[in-house]
């Protein structure tokens, strides 16, 4: 190691130290990418609704992920019922 990193005796010098951080950067930069925008894409809590889906059917996903708990649904699902109304009878 003492060789390689020497720059007097012909070695790259010690900037040959930084290829392992670079190479961290550009590891991590591209993880930090996919997590972005294909895994949260998917799966996070900021995904966006299809277009099909009424707003009673949002709130249930929202309160079976867990991003929402019990009180907060049944306030809500009173309001959005005064709005919409339920289609189909029993909860």
């Amino acid at each position: 190691m003492q060789t390689l990193a020497h720059f007097g005796d012909g070695g790259p010098g010690a900037w040959i130290l930084l290829f392992p951080l670079i190479w961290a950067l550009v590891i991590g930069g591209g993880i930090a990418l996919l997590r972005r925008t294909v895994w949260r894409g998917r799966h996070g809590p900021g995904r966006t609704a299809p277009a099909g889906d009424s707003p009673i059917t949002v709130l249930g996903h929202r309160f079976a992920s867990g991003e929402i708990d019990e009180d907060e649904y049944w306030r809500r699902l009173s309001v959005l019922d005064e709005q919409f109304g339920r289609k189909g009878g029993a909860a």
